[in-house]
Parts: structure tokens; C-alpha cells; sequence
């Protein structure tokens, strides 16, 4: 185990790199945790170290060093790749199940078919879901168009898993559970480049493994986990360039005669770090978040906004005297076209399919009702399109009306009130003093994990206010991206399901956490915290119980991922058994 503050990363894009005083307001800071940054070499700071598993576990387990070094090094990927592969049998165990099509799967199953065989979506006939069940070959395509107001690409993926697999249940929730699956992978790669530990990235996918929303969006087909992959990916790509950003900027400062990095001022400022491709697939990567569903907008104006803080970081630690000015200078301009440009394409791209025929909906209004415009120099299809996505618009903000799962954001990281996919009760259940059994598949994250989620959160921004913490900044500006936004449409019909878009976010936070209890190992500057040193015995014993106590709230949230089970699988259980795990009245 690893502490999430060692030495190279505590208090890094922080305060003065050439060593200067603390500022006024870093003293006054102190009486609420603020803690100086401890003497670090500059290229620890720029290009942190990773952190290696202690001797002590080896010498335990009684491997020689060079077979512990290779198990290290295959740990990078063998680590991930296991964690995933559980996620992916949870994942796919009876996917077909329930065999129905199940809340928002009556639109997106049904429109991702069309879409896929004729390139735009159709106006489908009510109370076809039952006929698609029977014989789905037996229902032809409606070649009207349908009225759509969610962009294509979600569709199209829902669609290709249906070409492979058919118009069934399973087909139509087969890409989204590969999504699901690979974006547990994901998490623990980027986990464990954000903590520089293996072992915290691994936990981090664990969590998102066991997460119930997270599990139930993964069988199930709805948009909302596809966008949460590509922030996820584009989330991914940033901290890579940041690393990569930061190395090269490393390598261009000078080496005294003692070859010690040192802070330079003109290099710092004058330096172009150059063509940077992981941005641009950031870029590609929100552009396709935003062409599944328009919250990944804000996602991008978010992201957008952290990368260039996170240049300005780099540069003032490398020894810009005004690091906001020479970022205005060096990176702005390539950072804003590597990004929003790029999304937009990528956007406009996306529908290619309703663009290339001319039966789409809304597809000819440019040549019929909007003949004459003075946008008329415009392509036709760029003019339909436009309007097209401002009925869109009008369609979302004025979407009022009631729902009975509908929720307030304030509630959704306290679980206030879950969505019911799926809901079926059998009569003659002799296990039931009520003589009947139920089946659910009820869209609720695991409460353990979420309700600890909640302190998480305020650990992360308190660390990132008083600790000056690049990681904690980085996971509560994903948190604030996928949630804060639907705080401006509360007059709106949302739900809590929206919410796994940042629930990556939240796992990040829950491990941050636990490795905060945990503790720093022996020997690392992260002691400084907690005054220890490395022949302290009572950091021994602190580190001990610590990891005793993570151990425990881990094995909790499994616990509570096994115990609602029945209620993200649509199993059927006794109604008593059901009824023990509505925890709270809004629950049902």
C-alpha cells in the first residue's frame, strides 16, 4: 500500500518554486492545514517518481528482489487487466437479462437499429416493443423519421453491438457493457498515473467495479455511460500530456556542476512544448462525449479551463516569474485549437449518416421552410442542421414535465431517490410471508461507497484549498463538470442515473481517502504530515491500523455491492428480502 501524498507530489504547482517566503495568506492558511511544501528536487516535482512496493513485503513473502522487481513491473498492466476481467464477468454474466426492453431502452434500441441500417433514425409505431421480443425480424424499419433529440453517436454504438449480435436485449447492451468494462481498465490506469502507485490505481477500478449505478448503466441501453467513457478517456489523455507537457519541460532546463535541476526563468516562459497529440485526443474524446449527449459540452469548457491551469503550474515550477502570461503566450492558442475546434468536428462528423441522405428529420427544412434566410449561402444541410438542433434545444429546456423517479442533484450523492428500469412482482412465492416474490433493476450507486464518497469530496477539496494538491484539484473539477451543471436546470425532469458521469470521479475521491488513512510508508517525505520519521515505531503502528481501517471499509462496499445484487440483476427474491433493502422511503 501507498499513501496518496508522497513526498514528490505534496504541495507540487504550489507557492514559490525558487523558494521565496510563504505569502501572508499561506500563513494564515496554515491554521486549517496548510502546510509548507518540503524541499524537493525540481525534477521530482515536474516529473514525479513512482512509488515501489516496500522490501518489507517481499521479505514476508520470501521473494528474491529481482523476481519481486519483474512482478512490479507486470503489476503495471497485470494488475488493471485482472480488476477489469472481474468487471467484465460481473458485466456480462446474463446480460440478456431481463429479457425486456427496460426504461429508456424503448428509444435508444429502437433508434440506434434504425440509425444503423439506414442512417437516421425512424418514427417507430407504439407498442412494438413486444413484437421486436418475439420476432424481432418480423418488424420492419419505419422508413418515416423520427424526431430525435439526442445526438448520433451513442446510437451508433448501441447499433453496432445489434449488428453483431441482433435486435435483442443482449445485442442492444453488449457495446455498452464493453464500454463499462473498459472503462474499469481506464480508471486504473489513470488512478495509478494520477497516485503514482499501482496499487491505488487498481483500488480505484475496484470501486468503480463494485458501484451499483455504475454496474446497472453497464447493462443497459442508455447514453449516459457512453459519455461518462469519454470523459473518462478524454480525462485520461489530459493527465498523460500533463505528465508529458511537464517531462519536456524538465529536459530543456539547465544542470549545475553538481547535476542538480534548476529553476530558469527564460526557458520557462519562452519554452514551446510542442506538438502534443494526447491533447488532441482529449479533444476527439470530448467531441464524441458531446455527440452522445450535450452535457459533454461542459465537460469540455471544464477540461479546457484545468489543462491550461495545469501549464501555468508547470511553468511557474519551473521558474516563470509570471506563468500566466507566458501560458497566454506559448499555450493558449494551441491548447484552445487541439480542443474545441477538434470537439466540434468531431461533433458535426457524427452525423454524417442524417447529413448524407435526405430523409432525416428536419434534413430538407433549409430548402423548404427556411428557403429565402439570409443564412442561405450557407450548405442546406449545415442550415437544417442548426436548426434542427435548436428545436433540440427548445425540447430540452422547456422539458418540465413530472416523473415519478425524478430528482433534485442535491440529493443524487446521498442516493435520495434511485430509478426504477425494470419492476416485476410473481404471485405464489412460498419463501414470502407475503406470498409474493419481486424483481428489480433499480439504477442506485452502492450506498456505502457514495455516502463515503460524501466525506471523500470535502477530504479532496480541502486538500486541493489548503494543500495545494494537483490530484485532488483535477478529480473535483471532474465531479463539478458532470454535476454542477444541472444545478442551472433544477425547473428540469433529471434523474439521478445522469450522475454516472462523474462517478470515476468519485472512486478517485474514495481511494484519495483511503489512502490518506492508510498512511505514508516509512521512509517518505509524506511523513512530514503526520511528524513521524522513518524509525518512528508509532508510524508502524499508525500505518498498520490504518490499512486495517481501509481494509475494512473496502470489504464494506463489496459487501454492499454483493447484498444488492438481486436489486442490479432483476433477480427475483422474496418481497420481504426486497423490502429489507429499500434503506430509505424514497427508495421505492
Amino acid at each position: 500500500m501507498t499513501s496518496t501524498a508522497p513526498e514528490t507530489q505534496r504541495g507540487q504547482d504550489a507557492g514559490d518554486p525558487l523558494g521565496e517566503q510563504p505569502t501572508s495568506w499561506q500563513r494564515r492558511l496554515r491554521r486549517f492545514g496548510h502546510v509548507p511544501r518540503p524541499e524537493t528536487s525540481l525534477r521530482d516535482r515536474l516529473d514525479p517518481p513512482w512509488t515501489r512496493p516496500g522490501r518489507q513485503v517481499w521479505s514476508v513473502l520470501a521473494i528474491p528482489p529481482y523476481v519481486a522487481d519483474r512482478l512490479v513491473r507486470w503489476s503495471a498492466w497485470g494488475g488493471p487487466l485482472l480488476v477489469t476481467l472481474v468487471a467484465g464477468l460481473l458485466r456480462f454474466w446474463r446480460l440478456d437479462q431481463p429479457n425486456a426492453v427496460i426504461f429508456d431502452e424503448t428509444y435508444y434500441a429502437k433508434d440506434a437499429w434504425a440509425l444503423v441500417n439506414q442512417g437516421y433514425e425512424g418514427s417507430w409505431p407504439k407498442d412494438v416493443d413486444k413484437l421486436i421480443l418475439k420476432d424481432p425480424s418480423s418488424v420492419p424499419i419505419p422508413t418515416d423519421p423520427g424526431y430525435v433529440v439526442h445526438p448520433p453517436v451513442g446510437k451508433w454504438i448501441i447499433g453496432f453491438g445489434e449488428q453483431l449480435f441482433g435486435f435483442t436485449p443482449f445485442g442492444w447492451r453488449f457495446m455498452v457493457a464493453v464500454l463499462g468494462t473498459i472503462s474499469v481498465l481506464l480508471l486504473c490506469r489513470i488512478g495509478r498515473r494520477l497516485f503514482r502507485s499501482t496499487f491505488l490505481g487498481c483500488l480505484a477500478g475496484l470501486l468503480l467495479a463494485v458501484d451499483g449505478l455504475h454496474f446497472v448503466m453497464s447493462r443497459t441501453a442508455l447514453l449516459d455511460l457512453i459519455v461518462m467513457f469519454f470523459v473518462l478517456a478524454a480525462f485520461g489523455c489530459l493527465v498523460v500530456d500533463r505528465d508529458r507537457s511537464r517531462l519536456r519541460l524538465a529536459d530543456a532546463l539547465p544542470v549545475d556542476e553538481e547535476g542538480v535541476l534548476r529553476p530558469d526563468a527564460r526557458i520557462a516562459e519562452t519554452l514551446r512544448l510542442g506538438w502534443r497529440p494526447w491533447r488532441l485526443g482529449a479533444g476527439v474524446m470530448l467531441g464524441l462525449a458531446f455527440a452522445t449527449k450535450w452535457n459533454g459540452l461542459y465537460v469540455l469548457a471544464a477540461f479546457g479551463l484545468m489543462t491550461v491551469l495545469w501549464d501555468v503550474g508547470a511553468r511557474r515550477t519551473a521558474g516563470a516569474a509570471r506563468p500566466y502570461m507566458a501560458v497566454l503566450r506559448r499555450d493558449l492558442t494551441p491548447a484552445f485549437l487541439s480542443t474545441v475546434p477538434v470537439a466540434i468536428v468531431t461533433y458535426i462528423v457524427s452525423w454524417t449518416g442524417w447529413i448524407v441522405t435526405d430523409k432525416g428529420y428536419y434534413r430538407n427544412w433549409a430548402a423548404t421552410e427556411g428557403k429565402g434566410s439570409s443564412w442561405s449561402w450557407l450548405p442546406d444541410w449545415l442550415r437544417s442542421l442548426w436548426h434542427y438542433e435548436n428545436q433540440v434545444y427548445d425540447f430540452h429546456v422547456g422539458l418540465t414535465s413530472g416523473h415519478t423517479y425524478e430528482s433534485n442533484p442535491w440529493s443524487w450523492l446521498v442516493l435520495g431517490r434511485p430509478v426504477s428500469y425494470f419492476y416485476e412482482e410473481q404471485a405464489g412465492c412460498k419463501e414470502s410471508s407475503t406470498g409474493k416474490c419481486a424483481a428489480e433493476v433499480l439504477a442506485i450507486g452502492t450506498p456505502l461507497l457514495w455516502w463515503l464518497a460524501c466525506f471523500a469530496l470535502a477530504y479532496v477539496v480541502w486538500r486541493w484549498l489548503f494543500r495545494r494538491d494537483w490530484r485532488a484539484g483535477a478529480i473535483a473539477c471532474g465531479v463539478a463538470a458532470g454535476w454542477v451543471p444541472w444545478f442551472f436546470y433544477q425547473e428540469r425532469t433529471i434523474f439521478l442515473f445522469y450522475a454516472v458521469v462523474f462517478v470515476p470521479f468519485l472512486c478517485l475521491a474514495v481511494t484519495m481517502l483511503l489512502g490518506a488513512i492508510v498512511g505514508p510508508a516509512a521512509g517518505t517525505g509524506a511523513r512530514a504530515d503526520l511528524g513521524l520519521t522513518s524509525k518512528d515505531p508509532t508510524g508502524e503502528r499508525r500505518r498498520t491500523l490504518g490499512a486495517i481501517a481501509a481494509g475494512v471499509l473496502v470489504l464494506l462496499i463489496i459487501w454492499n455491492f454483493i447484498y444488492f445484487w438481486p436489486l442490479y440483476t432483476g433477480t427475483s427474491i422474496p418481497e420481504d428480502l426486497w423490502r429489507d433493502r429499500m434503506w430509505l422511503d424514497t427508495w421505492v
